[in-house]
């Protein structure tokens, strides 16, 4: 079954860092483009950054130059290096496909918290 396993949040202070981890099962990983995705409290679940088969990259703008997508074919892994954190990065981080499929579940994500 399609599985997305997000690991790796937590606190974190203004200007840190934090690598979240997402295990995916049931898909054929290395041919499927990957993504991260986000949800602040009170908005809606926005697109973070993705990834292709070929390691081409695309990032939304507010993530360019902070953050680093990344995949491990061999351990259908998917990870994204976060750098200079801000309070408005606070949000549940999920991984999932690029584009998604109706029928392929969430996960239950990872929560990443900036503050002081």
């Amino acid at each position: 079954q399609v599985q997305f396993v997000e690991s790796g949040g937590g606190l974190v202070q203004p200007g840190g860092s934090l690598t979240l981890s997402c295990t995916a099962s049931g898909i054929a990983f290395r041919d499927t483009t990957m993504a991260w995705y986000r949800q602040a409290p009170g908005k809606q679940r926005e697109l973070v950054a993705y990834i292709d088969r070929f390691d081409n990259i695309w990032y939304e703008d507010p993530m360019k130059g902070r953050f680093t997508i990344s995949r491990d074919n061999a351990i259908k892994k998917l990870s994204l290096q976060m750098t200079s954190l801000k309070p408005e990065d606070t949000a549940i981080y999920f991984c999932n496909t690029f584009p998604t499929i109706d029928a392929f579940p969430w996960g239950q994500g990872t929560q990443v918290t900036v503050s002081s």
